[in-house]
């Protein structure tokens, strides 16, 4: 996939290359050779530092760093701004750009392009890192942004777009931003390969963005993983959500998302793995849960969702909820708290599991109970209710739940 994805820019490039070349340094200004060239000209700009106030590039080019040259912004400018279509960018250090409540300022800004490539350039101390605004088919690929702030006001995104269609963002490392990647109103896009991690608010904030796919990200120790809301036909495959910690982080927020698919992510050591609010028609399968407070949050407002073929290890809580009627199903998940027995040998327990304690729906409602956890009254107060269950969802059950592993069991062991 990867491959089908940078093949468009290698195309650009190479159509590009019978045009002609200019060599720029700190001496003769990038924005005064910017202006000479002409369209679909390559300029290679040497080693230095180019403070020149705000560059804007405003004709199809290629521009190549060599030796990693640096665009000052000097805390009072937007160091590269992209108004055309058909441009190429690469091997840049990019810092220091302005900050203003009036506009969102970025290191780099691309306005209402198409087929623009950002590729390998290191961002530092933006107040937002590569926006992309009413761009179609563009790439951003192996960029390397940080920020410093610590409060949410005074810091904007790693990856910004809004109102874009087709873009491939795949690669990039964001650490330090208010989200690490955040997309609204973005359809048909491909976010692959990306590490966020220490963001001060989520590794990856979408919403009204349709018909997307995230695959092979991770996202590590943010304020909260992902929070992915409003949005239908999501596709969240083979990611990692670990260390997002906190009183009210989860891994994974899913907030009134429709028909959507999640599948072959790990879930570890997060405060809550999955919160899920209104949600609807959505399969999760294939998912681990390691070691999470609680691995899945499903509210009453969620229905006809499917659990399938998840493995459950080591959480405090694996499932929460806080109504007692239940309108999703949960089949042939593998839950390590699990003592039933499997007398016909068929790799499936004879008795249903039931994964919501009472101690989690207490819980849930009361907070400071957790001071109890562990103590002798809790495990007998669990231990009756499985016995005449009263308080939690009989009908959140696992009629077969997994004697071992999903993996185990598709492998044959």
């Amino acid at each position: 996939m990867k491959e089908l994805c940078l093949l468009p820019a290698l195309l650009f490039v190479v159509q590009l290359l019978p045009a002609r070349s200019w060599d720029v340094n700190p001496h003769t200004g990038l924005q005064h050779i910017i202006s000479q060239a002409k369209p679909f000209d390559t300029i290679l700009v040497h080693e230095g530092v180019y403070r020149e106030g705000g560059i804007t590039i405003d004709k199809p080019l290629v521009l190549i760093g060599d030796a990693r040259p640096v665009i000052d912004g000097e805390h009072k400018y937007q160091p590269i701004s992209i108004r055309s279509s058909h441009v190429y960018m690469s091997g840049f250090r990019i810092v220091n750009c302005g900050i203003t409540s009036l506009d969102d300022i970025a290191g780099i800004k691309i306005y209402n392009a198409r087929e623009v490539y950002v590729s390998d350039n290191i961002l530092d101390d933006n107040y937002f890192g590569i926006y992309l605004s009413n761009c179609v088919h563009c790439y951003v690929s192996g960029n390397y942004m940080t920020a410093h702030s610590s409060v949410e006001h005074n810091s904007g995104n790693g990856v910004h777009a809004w109102k874009c269609d087709s873009l491939v963002i795949q690669n990039n490392n964001m650490q330090g931003h208010r989200d690490g990647i955040y997309l609204e109103f973005a359809t048909n896009s491909y976010i692959a390969y990306n590490h966020c991690e220490k963001n001060i608010r989520y590794g990856l904030h979408f919403m009204f963005s349709h018909n997307n796919t995230y695959a092979h990200n991770s996202f590590i120790n943010n304020g909260a993983g992902v929070a992915v809301m409003y949005t239908r036909n999501v596709t969240m495959v083979h990611n990692v959500f670990a260390e997002n910690r906190g009183g009210a982080s989860y891994a994974l927020l899913l907030k009134d998302i429709q028909s959507s698919y999640m599948a072959d992510n790990i879930f570890r050591q997060n405060t809550i793995g999955i919160f899920m609010e209104g949600c609807t028609r959505s399969l999760l399968e294939r998912n681990e849960f390691r070691q999470n407070g609680w691995a899945i949050k499903v509210q009453a407002s969620c229905e006809n969702n499917q659990f399938r073929h998840n493995n459950f290890f080591a959480n405090t809580f694996d499932i929460s909820t806080n109504n007692q009627l239940v309108f999703n199903v949960f089949d042939s998940n593998y839950w390590d708290k699990y003592e039933g027995y499997d007398l016909d040998r068929n790799r499936a327990g004879d008795v249903p599991y039931h994964p919501v304690s009472l101690f989690a729906m207490v819980s849930d409602q009361m907070p400071y109970a957790m001071l109890f956890w562990r103590s002798f009254t809790v495990l007998l107060l669990d231990r009756a209710e499985k016995v005449i269950p009263s308080l939690s969802p009989d009908r959140l059950r696992d009629n077969s739940p997994l004697m071992k592993p999903y993996d185990s069991v598709r492998s044959g062991q």
